[in-house]
């Protein structure tokens, strides 16, 4: 008979019961233990749920539903084809869709205030402004709806075994509960707990890397119950080496995210030079977010620090394997973090259709495909900080996205924009990259080629036969006379 320890035990006992249920009920079905209950770690819940495993998720933090502050990061998410593809494996996309904002392209706000919009794709393609503590609970709610899962809040990983999949929890009053797993999925973020045992075994390899840059969150409410800015875009301000973003949310408010080196935000320790500093860089957002807001908000908490994460292998034999941000936590400027996470769900999904749900084939096989892909869209990330921030204010990109989306159009499979094939489809991320470097030496050779050939058939024409100046000038004229009174229209 399986029965749980009662609250009054000792903890010696609350262990052997917990364990006695756990092994009760893995005599029936194996047991997947999920460490996190963010994102990744809910979604995958409803994933191995889904297959008939007994899944247990562990999440440190008491039950975000039913808490008064949500802790943690509140990065507004954009959710795009490939976190779109997840959730709909699970039957929860048009829920969380139904939820979101559409931005069609981005917004970029010049210092003279003029608004230019650069769209994402083709017409009709976006991405969606979600609200990250709405989106956890809905999949959080959606992971208790089968019976075959248990969240367990306010449990913190102490350690696991990798060799008998024995994992040691510990709650707030400092008790412990121990439970036996056949596999363990680690799901519980950049600074993860469970992937302190990977770091115990050689030839295990890690990495983390702060950017010199940090942010800090701002919000512009809504003007007579309206939106502040035109709502279906992603608003950015590009200055070169900061840069300034608005999301919108559903309540009508933006969240703006200010990013900026450390020392910059270091520099202002005033509620007037907050001022200052924004009507220098920003002034058109100074009469959106309101000019008290602007002082106390501010100053509401230190500029937060961003961190990349690189590891490999995602595994440890056939019983335990990281995913999200415990395997690849990237910086925010592709908007593929919670993308990636939630991709790693169902690549995994895949692989078990494909091996029957052997463990010991799975976890290599995912490794291995996963790993590249992962590091392609954190190196990814870290450079579209610089496309973000600067690229856009260059007429030598905008001409180049326009060429890209010419091409594009004439030869759809031939050419794709590295933003298309990232955001708009599955394409693995290493494959994006190397076709991206493939099109971009291609391309570039033809504009040079091209530019060469006008310039040699020029010379050429006018060595044999030079124009009559004055027939020249008079249409130029004309032409010129007529291309201002179109402007004009």
């Amino acid at each position: 008979m399986c029965v749980k320890a009662g609250q009054r035990e000792s903890d010696h006992q609350r262990i052997l019961g917990t364990m006695e249920e756990t092994q009760c009920r893995s005599s029936k079905k194996k047991v997947v233990a999920v460490v996190g209950g963010g994102l990744v770690g809910a979604l995958n819940a409803c994933f191995f749920a889904k297959r008939g495993f007994d899944v247990e998720v562990f999440e440190w933090r008491e039950d975000i539903r039913k808490a008064k502050i949500v802790r943690g990061r509140s990065i507004n998410l954009a959710l795009s084809h490939r976190g779109r593809q997840a959730l709909k494996h699970v039957g929860m996309e048009n829920k969380i869709v139904s939820k979101g904002i559409p931005m069609h392209a981005r917004m970029i706000h010049s210092l003279s205030g003029k608004q230019s919009p650069i769209p994402y794709g083709k017409k009709g393609q976006y991405i969606l402004s979600v609200d990250r503590a709405n989106l956890n609970k809905e999949l959080l709610s959606e992971a208790d709806t089968y019976s075959n899962t248990k969240l367990n809040f306010d449990h913190k990983l102490q350690d696991w075994n990798a060799e008998t999949g024995l994992m040691t929890f510990v709650r707030p009053d400092g008790s412990q509960v121990q439970i036996k797993a056949d596999l363990i999925v680690g799901c519980d973020g950049a600074f993860s707990a469970t992937r302190k045992q990977f770091l115990r075994r050689s030839r295990f390899n890690y990495s983390q890397t702060y950017i010199p840059h940090g942010y800090k969150e701002l919000t512009m409410p809504p003007i007579s119950g309206e939106f502040a800015m035109k709502p279906n875009f992603l608003h950015i301000w590009p200055r070169n080496t900061f840069m300034m973003i608005a999301l919108p949310n559903l309540d009508k408010t933006f969240t703006c995210t200010l990013f900026m080196p450390f020392d910059e935000f270091e520099k202002i320790t005033t509620g007037d030079e907050v001022i200052r500093f924004f009507q220098k860089y920003f002034p058109d957002a100074i009469p959106l977010i309101g000019v008290d807001a602007l002082k106390r908000d501010y100053f509401q908490l230190p500029a937060q620090a961003m961190v990349s994460v690189k590891c490999s292998p995602y595994h440890i034999d056939d019983k335990c394997v990281l995913m999200g941000d415990a395997a690849h936590a990237v910086v925010p400027f592709y908007g593929q973090g919670m993308n990636a996470g939630f991709e790693d769900c169902i690549v995994f999904d895949e692989m078990m259709q494909q091996f029957n749900e052997d463990f010991s084939a799975v976890l290599p096989e995912y490794s291995r495909v996963r790993v590249p892909d992962d590091h392609a869209i954190a190196d990814l990330a870290m450079y579209n900080y610089i496309e973000m921030r600067a690229h856009v204010n260059s007429k030598w990109f905008l001409f180049r996205k326009h060429v890209d989306n010419f091409l594009h159009f004439l030869m759809p499979k031939t050419i794709i924009p590295l933003y298309t094939m990232v955001t708009f489809t599955r394409t693995r991320y290493h494959e994006a990259v190397e076709r991206w470097h493939w099109q971009s030496k291609v391309i570039n050779h033809g504009l040079l080629l091209s530019a060469v050939g006008a310039v040699v058939g020029g010379s050429y024409l006018l060595i044999k036969g030079p124009p009559n100046v004055n027939r020249v000038i008079i249409p130029a004229e004309k032409v010129w006379n007529r291309l201002v009174a179109l402007r004009t229209l």
